[in-house]
C-alpha cells in the first residue's frame, strides 16, 4: 500500500479543514483533486450541509458522509437503468471500516463537545485527516484509486 499517498490525503483534507471547511467538504475537496479534478470546486457546495453529522443534527459523521460521495465518484451510477450494487456495497463496507477505526458514526457519539468549540474542531480535526486517509487506504486495498 502506498503509505506516503495515504499520509498525503490525510494531510490534504487536515488542511481544508484548518482553512475553515467543514469535515465533508474536507474530504470531498481532498477526493475531488484525486478522483476528478475535472469537477470544478465549486461543487463543494453539494456537500455543505452534510458537516457537523448533516448540519448540526449530530447523525452521520461529515468525514464519513463526504468519504461515501468520494466513493461514488468511483462506483456511483449514471443512470437508472444501471445496477447500484457496487455503490451500495462500497459503502457498506468503508461505513463499517469507519466504525471499527472510530468505534461510532455519529457526529454527537464522535465527539461529545458543543459543535465550534476548541475541543470539538481539534477531535474533528483528527477524524476528518483520518478519515481521508483510511478512504485513500480503501481505495487502493480494492484497486479503485486510478493509475
Amino acid at each position: 500500500m502506498n503509505e506516503e499517498l495515504c499520509r498525503e490525503a490525510r494531510n490534504k483534507a487536515g488542511t481544508y479543514f484548518k482553512e475553515g471547511y467543514n469535515c465533508a467538504e474536507a474530504v470531498f475537496l481532498t477526493f475531488r483533486e484525486y478522483l476528478a479534478p475535472e469537477m470544478p470546486p465549486e461543487t463543494v457546495k453539494l456537500v455543505t450541509g452534510l458537516g457537523g453529522g448533516v448540519g448540526h443534527a449530530g447523525c452521520m459523521c461529515g468525514a464519513l458522509s463526504g468519504s461515501i460521495i468520494a466513493l461514488n465518484m468511483l462506483t456511483g451510477r449514471t443512470s437508472n437503468k444501471l445496477s447500484r450494487n457496487s455503490a451500495y456495497g462500497h459503502a457498506k463496507e468503508f461505513h463499517d471500516r469507519f466504525k471499527k477505526e472510530f468505534g461510532a458514526t455519529c457526529c454527537r457519539v464522535l465527539s461529545k463537545h458543543p459543535y465550534e468549540s476548541k475541543e470539538h474542531l481539534s477531535g474533528c480535526l483528527k477524524i476528518t485527516g483520518n478519515t481521508a486517509r483510511l478512504l485513500m487506504e480503501y481505495l487502493l486495498e480494492k484497486d479503485l484509486y486510478p493509475a
